[in-house]
């Protein structure tokens, strides 16, 4: 019998899966329709992560790849 810890979260970006600043499907998940970053909570993912997806987030916006505001 296996027996999971209903408080274990599993990551949604594996651990050996990359993240770059130029991969916009994947950053998109991460924000919101109005823009603005989601949350550790709200996406599972791990602190490291976080900072990194958050950092990658910021680049992409400076670059002009991602809107800093969605006005619709």
């Amino acid at each position: 019998m296996i027996l999971y810890n209903k408080n274990k979260r599993f990551s949604p970006i594996k651990t050996n899966e990359t993240l770059d600043y130029k991969d916009i499907d994947l950053l998109r998940k991460f924000i919101n329709d109005q823009g603005k970053i989601l949350s550790r909570r709200f996406t599972g993912l791990t602190a490291k992560q976080q900072k990194k997806m958050t950092k990658y987030i910021k680049r992409a916006r400076i670059l002009a790849l991602l809107p800093f505001l969605n006005k619709d």
